[in-house]
């Protein structure tokens, strides 16, 4: 029976990597659904549209990490492409690639604990600033909430480039499962803490409780020992941040920070001009969307060590048939949970259960569902693209950002929900999408078609 079921997982893509990053994504998913109903139980209208506001605030995380994390598991694969396991916790090869490997742990450590604290105090005067303007007369205790939740998201920073350098080493698998334990503790202290009466301090202790995981994991396995080992090996070859790491990273961070306006300017929009309970409602359904754009995209986020590693070794080949393989998978993922997300709320709506009234209308939800399915595409395709250590979809982001932006605040402000929803799905589908067909399409035939097709090379995920 085991072995029907492991067949049957293959054939769909889904690997131990998948499987454990698959497992955290829906549990996130079904956890939000019974968080749903904790929060309608526990929580008012007004501290609902609190509870998804904090979550847009916090996202300006994206101005402080710059994209560095995602970058530093592409720089760390393409080094390790030229090195292999002798034990659990030592690399032999290339002195150079070795020495290479080191410096990129030494920076990314050192740089991140530099921005970590910075970030803290940005953070607090950020949300102190919206909510003492916007929150008044709501008689909400947001305020040490807000200061632990700063302090939490911080502290995760801090931590996210670890689990970037261990999933550039190919330990993939081990890196979903941590963040599956890590969705586990947020899921416990939200479920406890809620029925007895923590509100707004649900989350930020559920962060706190899940960045202490990551250390605990690293210094009670063999992590400890692997990463001293790198850490010694830096010799007479370092990645030079100015000149190899900066190029690449400015463009990537501009449409780290487009994404921002992109995505998460709609929750304090409404929470300034429609006030706190159609922001919450905007916020527990965008939630939910991105709780599916995030499980489809696991079949692509999880591939991008071996497709920097087919890249560094020039096997084009193998890195189209995967890639499309895995597309396809992941697109029939997305619109499936889609359409039964739809379903699911609709039903509630008809019944006149209360939680439906804590979603969106069907209408916008459905507009906002197909912009989704879109940026599902996009995504993988920029994915593929940036393995090659290059950005193609900075002046797309920047565009998108401004557009969207500029739609949110002017639309917003004189049509509400709907402006915003409406202009939007708009720029998403008619802009958006053939714009970035069109770039994946060109940037893949101008650096490949120099290439000779290179003999196949099967890459073992971890």
């Amino acid at each position: 029976m085991l072995g029907i079921i492991r067949n049957s997982f293959k054939k769909i893509g889904i690997d131990q990597a998948i499987a454990y990053t698959i497992l955290a994504r829906v549990l996130q998913a079904g956890g939000g659904a019974v968080s749903i109903i904790f929060i309608a139980k526990y929580l008012n209208k007004v501290e609902q549209g609190y509870f998804f506001t904090f979550n847009s605030i916090i996202a300006i995380q994206i101005f402080f990490e710059l994209g560095l994390s995602n970058i530093i598991t592409q720089f760390v694969a393409h080094e390790v492409a030229n090195l292999k396991w002798v034990s659990k916790t030592e690399l032999e090869g290339s002195p150079e690639a070795l020495s290479r490997l080191s410096s990129l742990l030494q920076f990314c450590v050192k740089w991140f604990a530099v921005i970590s604290f910075v970030f803290i105090f940005i953070l607090i005067a950020a949300g102190y600033f919206f909510f003492s303007a916007y929150g008044k007369g709501s008689n909400v205790n947001w305020q040490l909430p807000w200061i632990v939740l700063s302090v939490a998201t911080a502290c995760l920073l801090l931590v996210s480039p670890i689990l970037a350098f261990f999933a550039g080493l190919g330990l993939v698998k081990e890196v979903a499962q941590i963040k599956l334990i890590q969705q586990i503790v947020n899921l416990l202290f939200l479920f406890v803490l809620l029925p007895l009466g923590g509100k707004l301090y649900a989350s930020p202790l559920g962060s706190m409780t899940a960045f202490l995981v990551v250390p605990i994991w690293i210094f009670f396995s063999y992590k400890k020992k692997m990463l001293y080992f790198i850490w010694g090996k830096l010799k007479g070859w370092s990645v030079n941040y100015r000149t190899e790491i900066f190029p690449y990273q400015w463009r990537i961070a501009l449409s780290w920070i487009s994404g921002y306006f992109m995505y998460q300017l709609f929750n304090p929009v409404l929470f300034a001009t429609d006030g706190p309970v159609v922001a919450g409602q905007m916020g527990i359904s965008l939630a939910a969307l991105s709780g599916i754009l995030t499980v489809s995209l696991s079949w692509i986020n999880t591939k991008v060590p071996q497709f920097s590693i087919l890249i560094a070794r020039e096997n084009y080949s193998d890195l189209d048939s995967l890639f499309n393989r895995t597309l396809k998978q992941a697109s029939a993922v997305c619109l499936m949970c889609l359409l039964f997300f739809i379903g699911v709320i609709a039903a509630l709506k008809s019944h006149n259960i209360n939680i439906g009234t804590r979603f969106l209308p069907i209408l916008p939800l459905a507009l906002l569902s197909t912009s989704t399915f879109v940026n599902q595409l996009v995504s993988a395709w920029a994915t593929y693209l940036r393995c090659h250590k290059k950005e193609p979809f900075l002046l797309f982001s920047v565009v998108m950002a401004v557009l969207t932006a500029a739609a949110t605040l002017g639309l917003g402000k004189f049509f509400g929900l709907m402006g915003i929803v409406y202009s939007y799905t708009f720029l998403t589908v008619f802009v958006s999408l053939a714009w970035a067909y069109i770039i994946f399409v060109r940037k893949k035939k101008e650096w490949h078609e120099h290439v000779v097709p290179a003999q196949a090379v099967v890459v073992e995920s971890n």
